[in-house]
């Protein structure tokens, strides 16, 4: 899974690494995002790939009467998005969301009642895109008119599996030559190929972050 990721780089470095522009407002990051708050995050949609938007984490459907399930959508299986009614009418909506590092809680005992947090991340905590689906959706209320987000996950690789070995789950991680086709190429086959298949996951470095 993925509930709380960081974010610490500038404008300047986003906009370089991942060759677009911020246009609608300026950059605010905490340094860490907490997806249970839903706050609004850097992302990128494939329909404006060279513009870096701001988007609220946790996928709320275009059918959605309210916001009453948004804790629950913060994640999507890559496996079961074709299905789950969710996201199935998203899965063309693709987005990066950019992210230097992510926590995960190892469970040390077999009820997790004792956990130990680890901090995930690249070599020099380079930029990387985590792939997601995104939504658009309008408040019935109060007319609001609200853009949203998931992050995929799959099935966690060894390194992942010894940290969160309660799910046994890992954000997608974009091969660095693999965004412009996550974004563009509509073919879910061919993205579950280029993300599960060659997912950066083996480069991560860990460290426990008590």
């Amino acid at each position: 899974m993925c509930f709380f990721f960081k974010q610490s780089k500038s404008e300047k470095e986003l906009q370089k690494h991942f060759q677009a522009k911020f246009i609608n407002g300026r950059l605010i990051h905490p340094d860490d995002y907490n997806g249970f708050s839903h706050p609004y995050t850097a992302v990128i949609k494939n329909e404006s790939p060279k513009v870096i938007d701001f988007l609220q984490w946790g996928l709320i459907p275009h059918w959605a009467k309210d916001r009453s399930f948004q804790k629950n959508t913060l994640n999507a299986r890559i496996e079961t998005i074709t299905e789950k009614p969710s996201f199935r009418d998203c899965v063309t909506h693709r987005c990066i969301i950019p992210a230097d590092g992510f926590y995960e809680w190892q469970w040390m005992d077999e009820k997790g009642k004792r956990k130990e947090k680890y901090h995930i991340h690249l070599p020099n905590e380079e930029l990387f895109g985590f792939a997601g689906l995104w939504s658009k959706w309008t408040d019935n209320e109060s007319g609001e008119f609200i853009e949203t987000y998931a992050i995929l996950t799959t099935e966690a690789n060894e390194l992942m599996a010894k940290i969160h070995n309660s799910k046994k789950r890992m954000p997608v991680i974009l091969h660095p030559d693999s965004k412009t086709d996550w974004l563009l190429d509509a073919k879910l086959e061919m993205a579950n190929d280029l993300l599960v298949g060659d997912n950066i996951g083996g480069d991560l470095v860990t460290s426990c972050s008590n």
